[in-house]
C-alpha cells in the first residue's frame, strides 16, 4: 500500500531533500508539490524544485503548482541569509518546464475532496496555503487524512528570533488558523526534536558524499550552504527537519516518542511573532496535535542515505555557479 500525498514547500536545502523522499520511496504516491512563500525567493523556489525533479529522474512526472506568494496578512521575509539561492548554486536549462494552471489553494482543496480521508500534506514551509485552502473550503480539513506540520519549537528556542521558528515566524496567522482548524495535525519541531536528532555532522555527510550518486551528489551540494551557516551558529552539520517529517509520515516506526499536545501560535507578541505554545496537557486544553518527541536517529540517518544511493538518472545536465 501506498501512502497518497501532497508536498507544500519553500523548496531550498533540505526541502529538496523532503522533495527526493516523496519522489523515491516506493511508499509515498507523491500526487503533487505545492509552492509556498518561504526560504528564498518564490521563483527560485519554484527552479529549485525542477532541479530536484530532475536529480531524481522524474522531470514531468509529478505536477507542481503554484501557491501563495506572501503570508496572508503580512510582508514575505525570507532565510536566505542561511540558504543562499537553496540550491548551493546549482543550475540547469528549464525550457519548456512549466507549472501547472491551477493555483495550488484551488489544487489542494480539490485533491482532498475528490479523495477524502486520503490524502495526507506534508506541509514543510510556512503555512500559508493550508490554511487559505481551509478558508476556501470549511471542509477541507475533514478531507485531509493527516497533516505533517515542520514547523515551532516545543516551548524551546528559535531560529530566526529567540522564541519563533522560521515556519512559524513568517505566517503566524496562517500556523494559528490551521491549529483551530481541525486537522489531523502531526508537528515535527525545530526544538528540540530537529536540533538535536536530526543534525548530520563530518562523519554522516562524508558517508552521503562517498556513495557517488547524482543523489549523493546533489545532497552535498544543496545543503553545503546552510552547512556553512549552521557551523557558524554553533550548530554541528547539517540539519534535516523537512525531510525528516517527509519520512515520518512513510515511516511511523522512526518515531519513539510522541504525545498529545494543545498547539497555538502567537501573533501579536512584540518579542514573541510565531511563537508556539505546546501546551503538555496540564493546562486544561484539549489536544489539537500530535508532537514528534523522539525519533530514531541513526534510524532516520541510515534511511536517508539508503535513499541517496539510489541510482537515477537526470534528465538534463547540471551546471554550477562556481
Amino acid at each position: 500500500m501506498t501512502v497518497p500525498l501532497v508536498i507544500d514547500t519553500d523548496t531550498a536545502q533540505d526541502d529538496c531533500v523532503a522533495l527526493l523522499v516523496g519522489l523515491l520511496d516506493p511508499l509515498a504516491d507523491l500526487r503533487a508539490i505545492t509552492m509556498v512563500a518561504g526560504n528564498v525567493g518564490f521563483d527560485r523556489q519554484v527552479h529549485n524544485a525542477w532541479l530536484t525533479l530532475n536529480a531524481a529522474g522524474r522531470l514531468g512526472e509529478v505536477p507542481v503548482y503554484l501557491g501563495s506568494r506572501r503570508p496572508m496578512m503580512r510582508p514575505w521575509e525570507s532565510a536566505e541569509n542561511v540558504h543562499g539561492d537553496g540550491a548551493g548554486g546549482l543550475d540547469m536549462d528549464v525550457t519548456g518546464l512549466a507549472p501547472q494552471d491551477e493555483h495550488a489553494v484551488d489544487a489542494l482543496v480539490r485533491m482532498a475532496a475528490q479523495s477524502p480521508g486520503e490524502l495526507s500534506i506534508v506541509a514543510i514551509g510556512p503555512l500559508t496555503n493550508i490554511a487559505a485552502a481551509q478558508l476556501k473550503d470549511p471542509g477541507f480539513a475533514a478531507n485531509v487524512k493527516t497533516l505533517y506540520v515542520m514547523g515551532g519549537s516545543n516551548n524551546g528556542r528559535g531560529n530566526i528570533t529567540a522564541a519563533a521558528e522560521f515556519n512559524f515566524y513568517v505566517d503566524p496567522e496562517a500556523a494559528k488558523a490551521v491549529f483551530a482548524a481541525g486537522f489531523e495535525v502531526v508537528v515535527v519541531p525545530w526544538d528540540p526534536l530537529t536540533l538535536r536528532q536530526a543534525v548530520f555532522g563530518d562523519e554522516r555527510l562524508a558517508a552521503i558524499a562517498d556513495l557517488g550518486t547524482p543523489l549523493s551528489d546533489f545532497f552535498t551540494r544543496v545543503c553545503a550552504a546552510t552547512l556553512e551557516f549552521d557551523r557558524s551558529v554553533g550548530i554541528d552539520g547539517t540539519t534535516h527537519p523537512d525531510s525528516l517529517t517527509a519520512a515520518l509520515l512513510l515511516h511511523p516506526e522512526l518515531v519513539r516518542r510522541s504525545a498529545g499536545y494543545h498547539v497555538d501560535v502567537e501573533t501579536s507578541g512584540e518579542l514573541t511573532r510565531g511563537y508556539s505554545a505546546m501546551s503538555w496537557g496540564v493546562h486544561g486544553l484539549d489536544a489539537n496535535a500530535t508532537v514528534i518527541e523522539e525519533i530514531d536517529s541513526e534510524g532516520f540517518y541510515g534511511y536517508l542515505r539508503t535513499l541517496l544511493a539510489t541510482p537515477t538518472t537526470p534528465q538534463r545536465p547540471f551546471s554550477c555557479a562556481d
